[in-house]
Formats: structure tokens, sequence, C-alpha cells
């Protein structure tokens, strides 16, 4: 069994910086990949960012490509998203996910980011 942890949600405003964290624990030694998910209100859940657990090869929703980033931490078996240059319409709840393969087959609880013009 897997259990995905978020933290670092916040209110913040315009502008600002704000970074999420994930910690993974239980049966986490065949994880494949890491990323993030946000749902807004009304809008279907989507991707954020993902990181490739072995190699740490990274990928971004366009959304998120110059001011996000997602970073990993093996041996804490974390996963964090510094988000800089937030904008209204990164409000959401921010989930953590996790891939044992290329499919993400484990989610966390979510975290709020209100994102305050």
């Amino acid at each position: 069994q897997v259990q995905l942890l978020e933290s670092g949600g916040g209110l913040v405003h315009t502008g600002d910086s704000l970074s999420l964290s994930c910690a993974a624990s239980g049966h986490t030694s065949s994880t494949y990949m890491m990323g993030w998910f946000r749902q807004a209100p009304g809008k279907e859940r989507e991707f954020v960012a993902t990181i490739i657990w072995n190699t740490g090869i990274t990928y971004y929703a366009d959304s998120a490509k110059g001011r996000f980033i997602i970073s990993k931490d093996n041996a804490k078996n974390t996963v964090s998203l510094r988000m800089n240059s937030l904008k209204s319409e990164d409000t959401a709840v921010y989930f953590c996910a996790m891939g044992i393969g290329p499919q993400y087959t484990h989610w966390g609880q979510g975290t709020q980011v209100t994102v305050s013009s």
C-alpha cells in the first residue's frame, strides 16, 4: 500500500511563489514516476508536472512551463513543486500522484492553493 501526503498549500497573492511537497510512504520501492495534478472549481483534473523517478526527467504542462519546477528527493521519497509567478488561474486543489508504471495509480488527498489578486 502507498500513502501520499501533500503539504504546503495556502493563500498567496498574484506574482508570489509557493512550494508544495508530497511525502510517499509504504510500498514505494517500485516507483516509476511522481507528479502533480490540479483541479479548479468546476473543471476537470489536469496534469501539471511529472518527474521520472530514476532518471529525473521532467515533463510540464504548457501552463507550468517556465514558472513551475518539479523536483524529487529519492532518499526521503518526496516530490516537490515550486510554483513561481503565480496567477489567479493557478487556483486549484493540487494533487500528488505516483505511478509504478507509466500510469498514475496512487493519489494524495490534495492541498488547496488559492491565488488572490
